[in-house]
Order: C-alpha cells, then sequence, then structure tokens
C-alpha cells in the first residue's frame, strides 16, 4: 500500500465528513436568518476559492483537510452595519445559537445513522454466535464453555452476531471482575462468569482471544502454498507444499493454529517441523517483526495459505435480511451503541482503566482509511460510519473551543439570563487551547510510536 494511496484515501475519508459536519452548522445559520460570510473545508493556504453572486457567501477549499470553519456575521470579530445587526450571530436567541453549533455534530451523527443503513440493507450470510472453538487454559476453557455453546447475550445485553457480542465485551475493557455469557445448548440455558482482569487494558490481543473462545473456522491445512520472496521462511529454507507440523513441540492442527502461534513470536527463533513429500525436516525460523496501524507488533513468515471452497456446516451460518425500516432501526442502534462506547472508553480513559496510548491522531486515522479502502467499499464506509460518530461526538464534549464548550456557555445564559463574561470566555479558550494542544501532541506521539 503506497503512501499515495493512504493519503487518496484518507482524503476520501475525512473530506466527506469535515464538508457535513460544516454543512450542518451553515445550513442551520442561513435557515435561522444568520449571515454566513466564509464557509471553508480545510485549513492553512486556500487552494480554491468563490464568491457566491447571489448570498455573498465566500467558499473555499484549503491546504490542511484537518478540519473547517464556517465564518458568521458577529460583532465581536468586526464592525457589523447597522442593517445587518439583525444577521450577526451575536445577537441571536440563544436557542438560535445553541440550534447553529449543536446542528455539526448532529448531523455527523446522522450521516452516520445513513452510511450504517446502507450497510444493512442488503441481504448478508453470516456466522451465528455458536462457539467454534474453546482455547485451552483460558478463562472460556476454566468455566467449561464447549464447541457448539451458542452465546445468546453478554452481560444481558443480546448477542444476535458476532458485531453486537465483541462492543458488547469492548465495553468492559480496562475492568476487573466477570463477564456473564449466556448460551443455548442443545435447546438448554447455560451461564458462565468469565473472570476478567484488568480487562485487554495491557494486551494486544483480542476480546474472543483473551476469553478463549472463537467463532467457527473451517480446516485449512497448514501447508505453505506461496512464499514471499523476501520472507523469513523462504531464507531458512521452506519450500511450496511445504505441510508444518508442529511448531516448538506443539501440533499443528490447520493453518489458523500455525498463524495463531508466528503472530504471537515476533523475532522469537522458531523450531518448525514440515512435511516434505514424505520426509520429515526441521527447521530455525525467526518471524520478522510486523507492526500494524494500532502500533501492535506480530510475527510474520511470509508464508501463505490459498484454501479452496470452503463449505460451513449450517448450524453455523444465519441469513441476514432487513427490510428498509429494521434496517433504520438497525442503524440508529449501530450509532448509539458506538456514541456510548466512544464516551465510556473517554470517562475510562480519565479513570486510568484505559491507557492513553489508545488515542490516536492522523497518521493512524490515514493508515486505517487505507486499510479500509484496501479492503472494499462496505469496510471503508463502514470505517467512515465509525469516523462519523467519533467527530460527532467529541465535538459534543463539553471542552472549549470545540462545539460542546459553546453549548455550555450558551446553557448557561439561557439560565442566567445574561451571558457569560468575555474574561471567563477568553480563560475557557485557553483552557481548551492546552487541553486539545496537549490530546493532539499525544495522539501524534503514538501514531509516530506505532510506525
Amino acid at each position: 500500500m503506497s503512501a499515495l494511496f493512504i493519503v487518496v484515501a484518507a482524503i476520501l475519508l475525512l473530506g466527506p465528513l469535515i464538508a457535513i459536519h460544516e454543512f450542518g452548522h451553515y445550513i442551520v445559520a442561513r435557515k435561522l436568518g444568520v449571515k454566513v460570510l466564509v464557509y471553508s473545508i480545510g485549513f492553512g493556504p486556500t487552494l480554491l476559492k468563490w464568491t457566491s453572486k447571489k448570498s455573498g457567501i465566500q467558499y473555499q477549499l484549503s491546504a490542511l483537510p484537518l478540519g473547517g470553519y464556517v465564518k458568521m456575521l458577529d460583532e465581536r470579530e468586526g464592525s457589523v452595519a447597522e442593517e445587518d445587526l439583525p444577521k450577526a450571530f451575536n445577537r441571536q436567541h440563544p436557542w438560535k445559537r445553541i440550534a447553529i453549533v449543536a446542528a455539526g455534530p448532529l448531523i455527523n451523527l446522522a450521516f452516520a445513522v445513513v452510511l450504517f443503513w446502507i450497510l444493512f440493507i442488503p441481504s448478508q450470510e453470516q456466522l451465528n454466535t455458536r462457539v467454534g472453538k474453546v482455547l485451552p487454559n483460558t478463562p472460556a476453557a476454566t468455566v467449561q464453555m464447549q464447541v457448539g455453546d451458542k452465546i445468546t447475550n453478554v452481560d444481558g445485553t443480546a448477542t444476535p452476531n458476532w458485531e453486537k457480542l465483541n462492543f458488547a465485551l469492548v465495553d468492559r475493557v480496562g475492568e476487573t471482575g466477570s463477564i456473564e455469557i449466556q448460551t443455548d445448548r442443545a435447546g438448554q440455558v447455560k451461564t458462565f462468569q468469565l473472570p476478567i482482569q484488568d480487562f485487554l487494558k495491557n494486551q494486544n490481543q483480542s476480546a474472543l482471544d483473551s476469553l478463549g473462545f472463537m467463532p467457527y473456522r473451517p480446516h485449512i491445512p497448514a501447508v505453505a502454498a506461496k512464499l514471499s520472496e523476501d520472507g523469513a521462511a523462504i531464507r531458512q529454507g521452506m519450500k511450496e507444499g511445504d505441510k508444518i507440523i508442529a511448531i516448538d513441540g506443539i501440533k499443528m492442527n490447520d493453518w489458523f493454529d500455525v498463524v495463531q502461534v508466528v503472530q504471537a513470536s515476533p523475532e522469537k527463533l522458531l523450531k518448525i517441523d514440515i512435511l516434505r513429500q514424505n520426509q520429515l525436516l526441521h527447521l530455525e525460523v525467526m518471524p520478522q517483526a510486523k507492526r500494524d496501524s494500532m502500533g501492535n507488533v506480530s510475527g510474520m513468515l511470509g508464508v501463505q495459505n490459498i484454501p479452496g471452497k470452503i463449505n460451513i456446516p449450517a448450524d453455523y451460518k444465519q441469513l441476514i435480511q432487513y427490510s428498509p425500516t429494521e434496517a433504520f432501526v438497525m442503524a440508529v442502534d449501530k450509532t448509539g451503541q458506538i456514541s456510548g462506547m466512544i464516551l465510556n472508553s473517554i470517562v475510562k480513559m480519565f479513570r486510568g482503566l484505559i491507557g492513553l496510548d489508545n488515542l490516536s491522531g492522523p497518521i493512524t486515522i490515514a493508515k486505517v482509511a487505507g486499510q479500509s479502502a484496501e479492503m472494499g467499499w462496505q469496510t471503508f464506509i463502514s470505517f467512515m460510519a465509525l469516523m462519523s460518530v467519533s467527530l460527532g461526538i467529541l465535538n459534543l464534549l463539553p471542552i472549549p473551543m470545540l462545539d460542546g464548550g459553546h453549548l455550555v456557555y450558551y446553557f448557561i445564559e439561557l439560565i442566567r439570563g445574561k451571558p457569560v463574561s468575555e474574561q471567563i470566555q477568553l480563560v475557557g479558550l485557553k483552557i481548551g487551547m492546552v487541553l486539545l494542544g496537549s490530546m493532539m501532541l499525544l495522539a501524534l506521539f503514538n501514531d509516530f510510536m506505532r510506525l
């Protein structure tokens, strides 16, 4: 994946989100009679601009696509002609200013609903929540969960699919205690309490890996079908067609076992037993370290497997088909669920239950945008919807400089009957600048550490 591809994907991701956010401010301001002077996508040097002859509004594109702004007529920012005073933003009733400011984040949430709705409309055949494998020496194995158990809810939340199930688990990140898993075992309800300790706080594995139960995985033989020319495996003598029998004395039942061991062993010398033309050979190979977009390091041998046609048993499949109305309800529900998860994560970050290294900046966002674009339009739209929710929720936080900070001032004005003093707003501005600046520097630091 080239740097140019990543940049283009990031622009295609962030451009529409910024444009629609600012459009929310813009359109509500115009509908409420406030005079708009500039509608800008991006910051910094102006690349392109034009002025509407009818409205006099200047529309522009700027060099840095990391935000945008809508400039409205305001006495606090310059002199205003007497005939235009009724159109000045600062002269509007607090409810009008609240509507204008809130429109940006709210339209991002609405846009996310539309994107999720588009994804929910087509029928989908997917795996149901029946357990396909229980990993040894894990909480799931300890409480005797079994292959074939169908997980129906987590902590009282219904889990009709693996996505819902993962959301329910991620909601417990950083916590200590137990997670309640309810399953259907051949028509009989089974309830398990899986113990957790600082759940996923300092781990690079997924929630499912940590708890020890996995979806159904088809049996794919552990055969090296293709080798990378610069990979560790080919340099140490592995050849196409070799069957991996064991790694460090542990039997490899299928390709997934190989992937699991290799990814957990970056830059660790592995003793690999292979079968080549009915002859047992022994190799010593050190997987190369590979860092993903979130900075997690995993091992890579440079070996690929090319499975043939995969048949999934009927017991592990389900067909999902929603009507347009049902899809819309599901989209609203998913947007609400992600919003709650983001707010919960922010609270846990301040409580120290989630590390600050989870903060991501523009570099990580750009890399994930590129990866999602490579995976197809549905993955890209799904990531765009997630980012739209994030943009909406983060902008509603009560931090000066953000939309949420302005909303706090206007609600206080509604209650008191007079605006917050300029001195207090100035102090708030400085605090907001420090907070946002610190968060951005930390996010950029995390981005560079992940490179």
